[in-house]
């Protein structure tokens, strides 16, 4: 060994990459003593470029390592490895290439099978079993300059010299590990599954295939997006759990992050067979706290409940839905269900003096939930501020002279007070509707000339007081029970419980996707609201929310210029406000483009259509080159992952999430 070679080794011996110095003694030992099936020698480089290589290798060589999968792994090192700083660049084995002599080859098996020999002569067999193979460049492995005890990745290669110059090596576990798991943040690890580079479980050789650990750093899944894409069946859900439970474990002491889960099937909430029949929630009673629509007598649960009146625009569509999902479809019920109701938050951003018809649109949904017997707390919407220049409260200002004609009162009797509960609102109401219903609506004006109601308001009015035999405001009442006058606190209920690292479940189990959307939107809303006040206020600290959502392409919006709904400003701002997500879904193309622009980590399983891998790959050019491998493999769990940490994807076989309880063995 030389000077120059004396220094390099003696400033790399506390680097990582020392595995590889050790990997190459062996090998050239291994050459040496000419033990073949020691040796992880593949061959040689044919061609070789900044992105791309081929190389040459043969049958004995892919044998005596197992065989050489589309997806593999192969390490590229330079001749004079013992010269040089020690280096490789990692290559991924993309197809079979064809090689200068490939046409004679064809032409010698052709000549073969014709003439039918029964054997092949050992020097037409050598020339036989030498091919060639395509292989994407990642990047390189070297030590950081700046910190030789430390391993250093990059995308690219620093030089590319004569093709004759390099060797190739099938990578032992050591180096395996090396290449997956160095690379990952060194807090708050977990080991997520088992490295799987193909689908096919036999080896060509005698040895058992490898089993290297998989590690993340749930620090890659705080504050940033995660996207879960694949077929149902196939193993989404159980990465999701394993997320979930990591995240448990690394936060045990601190317990710096909140995990809220909208769990749309109850598989989160409530223990079952395919989980060693334990949940998320009874393998970690301590921390977890579930809110139900439907409560479960085996599962501990706070109830889940909706404020009709406080929410009217979401409501009304929930409302729409359950009507609809009921068969209930006469024509004034459709008509009813069709009817668009004004947000309160909307109404309020209305200029003062324009805000009387919107507050009477609400004031007439508001009627047919008091007559239906949803409960209320008529001061609680007081404060809603719903008023205006002539509106207050539960008064529809309707004019004089239109009050004395639905009451059939003259001009020298004393007209009834306007309304200023809800039950005088509901009276007044129904007169209107008798009104309506037995007159000409063309001469109702308002003051200034317009018609005193549109389409929508005359449906809702139709609705409250129907014509004889017709049930109204009654068919509502079997939804009595999503409602509950105090359900705006569970709101901060959950925030409350979120701050303390807490992991609060939804089970939203046989809801609509009306309900669903409506729990996903407005608690998202909150914590956005709630983590942002704390960074303004500079309270953020070292405090994470995370949320997670299945179904994800029927919560979220479709590809539009929509930039300003919550779940693209979390793409946008979620870093920064410490809130990271979690989404599910079978379709990357269903997924508003900017938000998986702005993801961060990827499992990826089977996919069936070459549509949804293209949209993929372009939106996460890691992706591009295994695009086939996704379309192919069909396992459960079988995962392609990219995170935070990772710069290349690596072909994983996920655990089956089976937890105990704490204490358990």
């Amino acid at each position: 060994m030389d000077i120059n070679s004396m220094v390099t080794t003696s400033a790399t011996q506390d680097n990582p990459i020392n595995i590889l110095r050790t990997f190459i003694g062996e090998q050239d030992r291994f050459e040496s003593a000419m033990k073949t099936d020691e040796w992880r020698f593949v061959g040689y480089v044919l061609e070789l470029g900044f992105d791309s290589a081929k190389i040459i290798t043969s049958d004995p060589y892919k044998i005596a390592v197992g065989g050489i999968p589309r997806g593999s792994f192969l390490i590229m090192v330079p001749m004079d490895f013992d010269k040089i700083t020690p280096h490789f660049t990692l290559l991924r084995v993309t197809d079979v290439a064809t090689t200068p002599l490939s046409s004679q080859v064809q032409q010698t098996y052709f000549e073969l099978h014709k003439k039918s020999m029964p054997e092949i002569d050992i020097w037409t067999q050598s020339e036989l079993q030498w091919g060639a193979l395509d292989c994407d460049v990642l990047g390189m492995f070297y030590p950081d300059p700046e910190h030789m005890d430390k391993l250093f990745f990059s995308g690219d290669v620093n030089n590319v010299v004569s093709a004759h110059k390099y060797r190739i090596f099938s990578p032992n576990d050591k180096l395996l590990n090396l290449i997956i798991n160095s690379l990952v943040r060194k807090e708050n690890k977990a080991s997520i599954g088992n490295l799987r580079t193909m689908e096919c479980k036999l080896s060509l050789s005698s040895k058992s295939l490898s089993k290297i650990p998989v590690e993340v750093s749930m620090r890659d899944f705080m504050g940033c997006r995660t996207a879960m894409f694949g077929k149902t069946r196939l193993g989404k859900s159980n990465v999701v759990k394993l997320i979930m439970q990591g995240m448990l474990d690394s936060t045990e002491t601190e317990k710096n992050i909140g995990q809220l889960v909208f769990d749309i099937n109850g598989e989160y909430a409530n223990d079952n067979e395919q989980d060693n029949n334990f949940s998320i929630r009874s393998a970690n009673e301590e921390r977890c706290v579930v809110y139900a629509l439907t409560k479960r007598a085996e599962t501990p649960s706070e109830p889940l409940r909706l404020n009709f009146y406080e929410y009217p625009d979401q409501c009304m569509g929930i409302l729409a839905s359950m009507l609809d999902q009921d068969g209930k479809k006469s024509i004034y019920i459709t008509s009813f269900a069709n009817a668009v109701i004004p947000s309160i938050k909307e109404v309020l951003e209305t200029d003062f003096n324009t805000r009387t018809r919107p507050i009477r649109k609400i004031q007439m949904y508001w009627a047919i939930l008091k007559k239906a017997g949803f409960s209320t707390d008529e001061a609680s919407l007081k404060k809603l501020g719903l008023v205006s220049k002539y509106t207050k409260h539960f008064d529809p200002h309707f004019n004089e002279k239109l009050r004395r004609a639905i009451y059939n009162i003259g001009k020298e009797d004393d007209l009834p007070q306007t309304p200023s509960t809800l039950d005088e609102l509901v009276k007044e109401l129904e007169c209107m509707s008798d009104y309506v219903q037995n007159n000409s609506t063309s001469g109702l004006l308002s003051n200034n000339g317009k018609a005193m109601f549109d389409p929508d308001d005359l449906a809702l009015l139709k609705f409250l007081k129907p014509s004889a035999g017709s049930a109204g405001p009654t068919m509502l009442r079997s939804y009595i029970k999503y409602h509950s006058s105090a359900a705006g606190d569970f709101i901060k209920d959950i925030l409350t419980l979120l701050d303390e690292g807490k992991t609060v479940i939804l089970d939203l189990g046989n809801a609509s996707d009306e309900i669903r959307r409506y729990f996903s939107e407005i608690l998202a809303k909150a914590v956005f609201a709630h983590q942002e006040q704390k960074f303004v206020s500079n309270t953020l600290k070292n405090h994470y929310v995370e949320l997670y959502f299945e179904e994800a392409h029927n919560l979220f919006p479709p590809n539009d210029n929509d930039l300003t709904g919550v779940y693209a400003r979390f793409a946008k701002e979620g870093a920064k406000f410490h809130i990271g997500m979690v989404y599910s879904t079978q379709s990357p193309s269903t997924i508003n483009k900017e938000l998986l622009i702005q993801t961060e980590n990827f499992f990826v399983g089977h996919l069936s259509s070459q549509d949804e891998v293209k949209a993929l790959s372009k939106l996460q050019i890691a992706f591009s080159g295994i695009e086939d491998d996704i379309l192919r493999a069909k396992t459960p769990g079988y995962m392609r992952m990219l995170t935070l940490s990772h710069r290349f994807v690596v072909p994983m076989q996920a655990y089956l999430f089976q937890p105990k309880k704490k204490g358990e063995n």
